[in-house]
């Protein structure tokens, strides 16, 4: 009897925030990412009463939801009936506290040692700030925070 390995399962990285939309707009420009375009989504759920009109927001045009956004590779495939993609994604979700502690888990950005500094340079004028730069045996990276404060590495 031949057993079969069970399917991978889907996944996406949940990152909270204070203001979802401003995070997704800097993670969709830092990684070249789309922001989903659930609008559909959201127009349909307010038609049937299922979604308040008090829980969306109008973002970059479109109806949105107000209190999470994600953001998805443009190659990746999604849902054009939810705008929900089905591939590399993060997750923007509110919530009422701000960060307080080091990040558990962080993303780090491979741009290569030739072009790290422009990367630097470049996530800074998005809104990133570099809190040091290291120099270790094992590399060199920047340690960086996005506008709320997360950490992230450029390598």
């Amino acid at each position: 009897m031949t057993t079969q390995a069970p399917a991978p399962l889907h996944w996406k990285i949940v990152i909270d925030a204070a203001d979802p939309h401003a995070q997704a707009d800097f993670w969709a420009a830092a990684l070249h990412y789309t922001a989903e375009d659930n609008s559909a989504l959201v127009e349909r759920l307010l038609s049937l009463g299922a979604l308040s009109g008090e829980a969306t927001v109008e973002y970059h045009g479109r109806p949105a939801f107000r209190d999470l956004v994600a953001v998805r590779h443009p190659d990746d495939p999604y849902d054009p009936e939810t705008g929900t993609g089905l591939g590399r994604r993060l997750l923007f979700q509110r919530v009422p506290e701000p960060k307080t502690v080091k990040n558990r888990l962080h993303l780090d950005l491979h741009a290569g040692p030739e072009r790290r500094a422009d990367e630097v340079t470049r996530l800074q004028a998005l809104g990133a700030r570099v809190l040091r730069e290291v120099r270790e045996p094992a590399g060199q990276w920047v340690l960086m925070a996005d506008p709320e404060g997360n950490e992230f590495c450029v390598q």
